[in-house]
């Protein structure tokens, strides 16, 4: 059971608005560079400002926006006929790297280790690798969990919110950290041995 798992109902929610960019003429593509482009600009200025309280405060809000576009991009391309070998190249790339972008950045914030941030990042990046060597060797691109996309970014954003209002970054942003690393790791293995399967 994951974040990921809710995707449908919220599919359902933003269905009305995929509707609304389809009729004026808005590609998955340019939906897709459009969160790149977000979470790109959103690091940089957690990186400029060394951890600011407002660009922290941020973070939480550009997740929810990154994660509403990237489901909007695959219904645009899913039920509107718009889907191509570019656009799935674009959204796997766009996808690691708007979390390198966004996640990094936290090796900034004082009180956070900066190796644990390190291996949150590489551990996730090794999780969308295990994801997509399912669909590599002929079977279907793995989402299982219990650490998938949708759940580091609320990792990051719950870790970004609470140091934001004020919260010092201690053992408890290190334990989550630390949790997360090694429930990605177990998502790797779960990847691994279901798309061999």
């Amino acid at each position: 059971m994951t974040i990921y798992d809710l995707k449908p109902k919220f599919q359902a929610l933003l269905r009305p608005i995929v509707d609304s960019l389809y009729t004026k003429g808005i590609t998955p593509n340019q939906v897709t560079w459009a969160a790149l482009i977000l979470s790109i600009i959103t690091g940089a200025f957690v990186v400029m400002t060394d951890g600011a309280t407002w660009t922290l405060l941020l973070i939480p809000f550009v997740m929810f926006i990154r994660m509403a576009l990237n489901a909007i991009d695959g219904i645009l391309a899913k039920e509107h006929n718009m889907m191509s070998d570019k656009g799935a190249m674009l959204n796997e790339l766009a996808d690691v790297i708007s979390d390198v972008a966004l996640y990094l950045p936290l090796a900034y914030i004082a009180g956070l280790s900066p190796v644990l941030v390190v291996l949150f990042v590489v551990v996730g990046l090794f999780t969308e690798v295990a994801g997509i060597l399912g669909a590599v060797i002929g079977g279907t691109r793995r989402y299982d969990g219990p650490m998938g996309k949708s759940d580091r970014a609320f990792v990051v954003g719950l870790l970004a919110l609470l140091i934001g209002l004020g919260l010092t970054p201690g053992w408890w942003a290190d334990g989550l950290l630390l949790l997360s690393i090694m429930l990605g790791m177990v998502t790797v293995y779960n990847r691994a041995k279901r798309g061999l399967a």
